[in-house]
């Protein structure tokens, strides 16, 4: 089935690249790169009027085959015999050097709309060196699967900011690639902004309310996001990375199945099948694999574990965050702040003020409603960078 949108890669093949003819061309993609049955940099390199000279690849590489959080090497494209320059290795960002031999660098990776989705890290990074190389900067943009309606979580603090915080934005945004862009260049949030040349190709046919709805259609964003529902509850599920539990790596299920040795999941099933609107949930015993390309050294691995598995069944009626932290409390209340590992809280909320709340005791409605106020002026701040109804 076809999307009823067309992303801003799409746009530029229909065009044949006319807005960039005759220009050097860096490529900023990964697997989900793709416009029709093409991965755009070989549709690129294959273009007579364009020449593709740099491609450069984030977490997980260009082709997409990368455990999470491996440095990624360079290295030359067996496709296009074209240079692989890493930006998630030695470099987060792309080299002056090559930069000077580039006419236009472009960026075109689908984000699923968290803040510690590190891909839009790495465009902040490329954009500031495209700024201070006097290089133009061009979003092709594409949907946020998540919509562009919730905005949910705390606004990063300042002294929190790292790779998977890169921006004072909330964890669920809310915004696309294209409008985010606009909205780092705007608000200064990268060296060189003011003089940055930054284009956006925005996509037809979408509109903020919708989520992403052709199963068929998704190309997994990275390789423990394999479909569409695994991206839906990643903002809030992903937290369970800063605690002692699995959650879900090494199993088919990433972020939509958890487990801890000793947990009382039919307790936990319990509290989510009450409290937790759009999905549903069951217990089961799980032991974590280890699956190269995907999670070699998952936590707990061969380790049988009571866990729960999660199933969507309102798309819509899911809030990831209601979900993430109703799952947290549960942890908590059943083995204790030590299952908790503070830093990572900190690094993946952007605040301590997670990590205190549950060890305060704090129940998961109090604790999803306190970040509300900073999530309405946030949503005040990035509404002149919308760039959809």
């Amino acid at each position: 089935m076809e999307p009823d949108f067309r992303t801003g890669a799409d746009i530029l093949v229909a065009e044949s690249f006319a807005s960039l003819d005759g220009l050097r061309v860096g490529l900023i993609a990964n697997q989900t790169s793709r416009s029709g049955d093409g991965h755009l940099a070989d549709l690129i390199h294959d273009a007579p009027n364009v020449e593709l000279v740099a491609l450069f690849g984030p977490e997980h590489g260009l082709r997409g085959d990368a455990d999470a959080g491996l440095a990624v090497e360079d290295g030359v494209d067996d496709r296009t015999g074209v240079p692989v320059y890493s930006l998630y290795g030695s470099r987060r960002e792309p080299d002056p050097a090559v930069l000077a031999g580039i006419d236009v660098l472009v960026f075109d990776i689908q984000d699923i709309g968290a803040r510690f989705y590190t891909y839009i890290a790495t465009m902040g990074e490329s954009m500031e060196a495209a700024a201070q190389a006097g290089v133009p900067f061009v979003v092709l943009d594409r949907p946020n699967p998540l919509g562009g309606l919730l905005v949910d979580g705390y606004v990063l603090e300042p002294g929190f900011e790292s790779f998977v915080g890169p921006y004072p934005i909330p964890i669920q945004h809310g915004m696309t690639v294209g409008e985010l862009a606009a909205m780092v260049k705007g608000q200064g949030w990268i060296e060189g902004a003011d003089s940055l040349d930054l284009s956006v190709v925005e996509v037809e046919g979408w509109t903020r309310a919708e989520l992403w709805s052709d199963a068929e259609a998704w190309i997994p964003t990275s390789p423990n996001i394999p479909r569409f529902e695994n991206a839906l509850v990643y903002p809030g599920m992903c937290l369970l990375e800063a605690t002692t539990a699995n959650e879900g790596r090494g199993t088919p299920n990433p972020f939509l199945q958890f487990g801890a040795p000793g947990l009382d999941n039919g307790k936990v099933v319990g509290i989510l099948n009450t409290d937790v609107p759009g999905v549903a949930a069951q217990a089961l015993t799980y032991a974590p694999e280890s699956i190269p390309g995907k999670s070699t050294n998952p936590r707990h691995l061969g380790t049988s574990l009571n866990g729960v598995t999660v199933t969507v069944n309102e798309p819509s009626e899911v809030r990831p965050l209601a979900l993430g932290i109703a799952v947290l409390r549960a942890l908590v209340d059943q083995q204790g702040p030590e299952v908790l590992r503070q830093a990572g809280m900190a690094r993946l909320a952007g605040t301590d003020r997670l990590y205190e709340a549950l060890v305060r005791g704090d129940d998961a409605k109090t604790i999803v409603e306190s970040w509300a106020e900073e999530v309405r002026a946030f949503e005040e701040l990035r509404r002149p960078y919308l760039l959809y109804d």
